[in-house]
């Protein structure tokens, strides 16, 4: 006796129109149903949120190549006070003149990048005036005895590791185009590089400058960070004849902290700090 044949049901489709739709409810599309290439995503998605939160993280860690370069500076610091202790005196009088010839070779190769020295040494001649007139050299002097006492310190050479240092971190090509770069794109990779420059630095300094080397972090902080900051406006210093200029004129200030640090002369290089922004004025307004 064989199995009765199954008859299969006639189902009728019916053309989607108004009534239809008003007898069958809202329509309603299944969640896993992809959108279609290139639309735009709702507001209220969660995709939408994940992007929003991934962009404020990114935000939120935009120092990081400053903070990076600040932690290397005090770490490199350290070090040095702790090898310093068990230098003898004639270790630590070579080790600085080494320290200053090899300043001045930086500052000399920065110095003769460009093949007009001409308006780096106009730059340098404004900015020694403007510098004096303003009294840098003094409110930076003040800084570091204020550091000074604040910390409690008795080393005789705080303030000249403190300004020292300071300068020689925040004078140069890197620190412009680092931060610029870290501020506008989020790549720290230059700063990177500079943080293990600046550490290394920091333990041939600190071992003879003493505790001063290490506050000068808190330049490297705020320098740094305010250009990392401002990065939306000032990526016209990344133009190859501002960068050109600024690093001519930095190169001289650098030959000048080499100078100070074997004792040739005592020039006030915080007077000439105002020579950078002539040198970027130049650059753009009459290069």
């Amino acid at each position: 006796m064989g199995n009765p044949e199954r008859k299969t049901p006639a189902i009728t489709v019916l053309p989607i129109t108004e009534a239809n739709q008003s007898m069958a409810g809202p329509m309603v599309v299944p969640a896993f149903a992809a959108a279609a290439p290139g639309a735009a995503v709702p507001a209220g998605s969660s995709k939408r949120r994940g992007e929003e939160t991934a962009l404020a993280g990114e935000r939120s860690f935009l120092l990081k190549g400053t903070i990076v370069n600040t932690g290397a500076v005090i770490a490199g610091s350290l070090i040095g006070l702790a090898a310093g202790k068990r230098m003898p005196p004639g270790l630590k009088t070579i080790l600085m003149q080494c320290l200053g010839l090899s300043t001045i070779l930086i500052g000399l190769q920065m110095a003769l990048s460009e093949r007009d020295v001409i308006p780096a040494i106009g730059c340098l001649l404004l900015g020694a005036l403007t510098g004096e007139l303003l009294k840098i050299e003094s409110g930076i002097d003040w800084l570091g005895e204020w550091l000074k006492a604040s910390s409690r310190s008795e080393s005789s050479t705080f303030v000249e590791g403190f300004v020292t240092a300071s300068l020689l971190y925040v004078t140069g090509a890197m620190v412009i185009v680092g931060s610029i770069q870290d501020g506008a794109t989020g790549d720290a990779t230059t700063l990177y590089i500079k943080s293990l420059l600046d550490g290394v630095a920091s333990i041939a300094f600190a071992s003879t400058l003493g505790i001063g080397v290490a506050f000068s972090a808190l330049s490297v902080l705020c320098v740094q960070g305010a250009l990392t900051l401002l990065a939306a406006h000032l990526s016209f210093l990344q133009q190859p004849a501002v960068l050109g200029a600024i690093t001519a004129t930095g190169g001289l200030l650098i030959v000048a902290i080499g100078l100070n640090l074997l004792n040739v002369a005592k020039i006030r290089i915080g007077n000439l700090i105002p020579a950078l922004i002539y040198a970027a004025i130049w650059a753009v307004y009459g290069g």
